[in-house]
């Protein structure tokens, strides 16, 4: 795999986020604003190529290629086109495939180009698809490793800024999003961030899926599972992928679980692969800071280790409430920044607000 790259990256601590990156005239694209340094890479391989710039000028003043072919859906030659984004550090390649109801590549290049020593490096490939069952717009992402999981918290928002500059949309706006868990509804703020309607979470036992017995009616709450020979406190609660959270280990109410302690790189993948979990699981360890300010690390089902999971935290507010731990609203830190979640009690409903900004455009000859 050979990948040549060409980035420009801003050194100051905050650089500017990218304004109007993209226009709702087909093919026209505007550069961001991005530049102090630049730096290229040149890896041997022979099956993928990577050119990326977080300059769209840059690209094309050194391929010599027009901006309006640029973000062409339309790819001949094998070249994919994308741009990197991020949430709280989870990133993800987001690919315009409005064109097509099939992802524009398979899962297997995929994790080729979530590889972060030979491809682009990222969480997951996101696709922004044409809309199902008279929603704007379906979302699928395919893992690092490959696997499809059914939505993704951060990815949708990231998919959220992701749409409103391709329709260059200004100010307030939300839309609908078919995902595998169901209708998602992100509404883009005023001030850039993506709050997001996740829709009610499921307790019922064998809908997270898991093999654990109901014991707060078909719930499964402060449950003990047994992971290599320690016995875990744990609460399981699908978003429309399945979480496994826990506050700690069997000991006593007053324990209490320090993240940053923890060896999630060995203890996570045994909670992943636990014979409990028939589809594996994702896991949230959880710190109470307070009860409207909760501490978490989490370890993805495919993905492993992450900054940040829009999801599990919301998940994670679900569970720190039924177990009597925190308020239905909440600041949850992670390891990439802060999420802001609030269960209400109206409608049953998760609602997620976090950032999402993006990171540079780049094309993949695959």
């Amino acid at each position: 795999m050979e990948i040549a790259a060409t980035t420009s990256v801003s050194v100051a601590p905050q650089p500017p986020r990218p304004s109007n990156a993209f226009s709702r005239k087909p093919h026209s694209v505007s550069s961001l604003p991005l530049a102090s340094f630049q730096r290229k890479h040149c890896v041997g391989n022979d099956k993928l190529r990577v050119s990326a710039s977080s300059s769209l000028d840059a690209v094309v003043a050194a391929e010599k290629i027009s901006p309006a072919s640029l973000l062409d859906k339309r790819e001949t030659g094998g070249v994919l086109h994308f741009v990197k984004y991020h949430g709280l550090g989870n990133d993800f390649i987001l690919v315009d495939n409005r064109d097509s109801s099939e992802p524009k590549i398979t899962q297997e290049q995929a994790a080729k180009l979530c590889d972060r020593n030979f491809g682009v490096g990222a969480d997951g490939v996101i696709f922004a698809m044409p809309g199902v069952n008279g929603t704007d717009y379906a979302m699928r992402i395919f893992n690092s490793d490959g696997s499809e999981p059914e939505m993704c918290g951060n990815g949708v928002r990231c998919f959220a800024r992701f749409i409103a500059k391709l329709e260059n949309l200004q100010g307030k706006h939300s839309f609908t999003i078919h995902t595998g868990a169901g209708l998602i509804v992100p509404e883009i703020q005023d001030d850039g961030q993506a709050k997001v309607d996740m829709g009610i979470p499921v307790l019922k036992a064998q809908d997270v899926p898991t093999k654990l017995p109901g014991n707060k009616g078909e719930a499964v709450i402060q449950a003990e599972l047994v992971v290599d020979g320690v016995s875990w406190n744990v609460t399981c609660v699908s978003m429309g992928n399945p979480h496994c959270i826990t506050f700690g280990t069997k000991g006593g109410p007053n324990q209490k679980l320090k993240v940053d302690d923890l060896n999630l790189s060995e203890i996570g993948p045994k909670f992943e692969h636990h014979e409990m979990f028939p589809a594996r699981t994702n896991t949230e360890f959880v710190e109470v800071l307070s009860r409207s300010h909760l501490k978490m690390r989490v370890w993805e089902r495919g993905a492993g280790a992450t900054l940040a999971c829009g999801t599990g935290a919301c998940a994670m507010v679900v569970a720190a409430v039924l177990e009597g731990r925190a308020n239905r609203k909440c600041t949850v830190d992670l390891p990439g920044g802060p999420l802001e979640i609030e269960w209400k009690q109206e409608d049953n409903h998760i609602y997620m607000t976090g950032p999402a900004e993006a990171v540079f455009y780049g094309r993949a000859l695959l």
